[in-house]
């Protein structure tokens, strides 16, 4: 008798498991038609295209290119819509909608406040209509029947010189919709290290944080996010796997960076289709998370920016599903890593585990073994 451990979940089945997700940008999931209407609304005019369809295909293209430049342009179009408190709160509703269709039931979405400032808003007016649309999302989405809570991660830029008063603005926001604090920008020549100030005052309000670290320049950046700055999670954190060493029989040996973070359990903010891009992995059997999983180091799922990588949750579990034969207990697996890593008290995550995740997944499973098997109709 098969059961659905020996069977990978269908598309219908992955959309509708609950999800947790850590690791999306704001900035880089937004609907095409949002933009194409926001720049009408807002006089910007540099759009690549001007309709949904055309534009969307863009972004995409624009991504995959190669070329970090053209990459890079993207966010310039994104952001270049996000400068009011009308779109910025429209932009945060529409993500958690988006999500909540998606079957996402708790996420930690982030931005930099300090690139919405370009007509004028201050910081505190980004992140109270931020959270406005976030909140907005959450009740629109609990109008059609689906549950989904997000919190807010504010990002400082590691080129700019603003990371203290980003960390000291998410500490006033903290229990207002703020769960913690990022860094992000590019790896080489800006490393952690340069905010040492925003990271000693986050540890000493107790507050959380997590830093981009181990995509693109490798383990020095994930030692110096740990033992230098105690970042809580490694936002992407791949690059690990170069500490890792896999013989030809098939024996695997961590290094003292990979066996650290293994038995710290430090949460990895994996973003597969995102590696392909960046390059940090060359396809998805090559990615490190197929070897991280069955390891059992703390990895997680996540989706990094949906609108350039052209996925949601559900496409970066499809994708996982089909290459590495994931089963509903392998999804679940990493959904419950999430949710432990997630910003936000002890016993709230437990209440989502015990109340959400798992009950959500065994009524997969049921339906698996009363309808017939993976053909049965969901």
């Amino acid at each position: 008798m098969t059961t659905p451990r020996d069977n990978p979940p269908s598309p219908e089945q992955i959309r509708r498991a609950p999800k947790v997700l850590l690791h999306d940008h704001l900035d880089g999931g937004l609907r095409p038609a949002t933009i194409v209407e926001l720049a009408a609304e807002q006089g910007y005019d540099r759009l690549p295209a001007t309709e949904a369809g055309p534009l969307g295909d863009w972004f995409r293209q624009a991504a995959d290119s190669g070329s970090l430049v053209r990459y890079l342009e993207t966010f310039d179009h994104t952001v270049g819509v996000m400068q009011t408190p009308q779109a910025l709160a429209r932009v945060a509703a529409e993500c958690v909608e988006d999500l909540a269709a998606d079957g996402v039931v708790y996420a930690e979405v982030r931005y930099a406040p300090e690139q919405h400032v370009q007509r004028g808003l201050a910081l505190e007016e980004v992140v109270e209509a931020v959270n406005e649309g976030f909140r907005r999302g959450e009740r629109q989405a609990a109008a059609a029947g689906r549950r989904i809570r997000v919190g807010a991660l504010l990002t400082a830029m590691r080129h700019a010189a603003r990371a203290l008063e980003i960390a000291e603005l998410a500490n006033r926001y903290r229990d207002l919709g703020v769960v913690g604090f990022d860094i992000a920008g590019a790896e080489a020549g800006f490393p952690p290290t340069r905010h040492l100030d925003a990271f000693e005052y986050l540890k000493r309000e107790n507050n959380h944080f997590t830093i981009h670290a181990g995509e693109a320049f490798g383990l020095p950046s994930i030692w110096q996010a740990l033992q230098w700055c105690g970042a809580d999670r490694l936002g992407h954190g791949v690059r690990i796997i170069d500490d890792i060493d896999v013989a030809e029989d098939g024996s695997v040996k961590l290094g003292r960076l990979a066996a650290y973070v293994r038995d710290k359990r430090i949460p990895l903010e994996l973003c597969p289709t995102s590696n392909l891009q960046t390059g940090a992995a060359s396809s998805y059997a090559e990615h490190p998370i197929g070897l991280l999983r069955r390891l059992q180091f703390r990895a997680t799922v996540n989706t990094d920016n949906r609108l350039m990588s052209a996925t949601s949750m559900s496409g970066e579990f499809a994708h996982l599903v089909r290459t590495f034969h994931y089963s509903l207990d392998d999804m679940q697996w990493f959904t419950v890593n999430a949710m432990k890593s997630a910003f936000i008290p002890f016993d709230e995550r437990l209440a989502m585990i015990n109340d959400v995740i798992k009950p959500g997944y065994a009524a997969l499973r049921s339906e698996w073994l009363f309808g017939g098997g993976a053909d049965a109709s969901l």
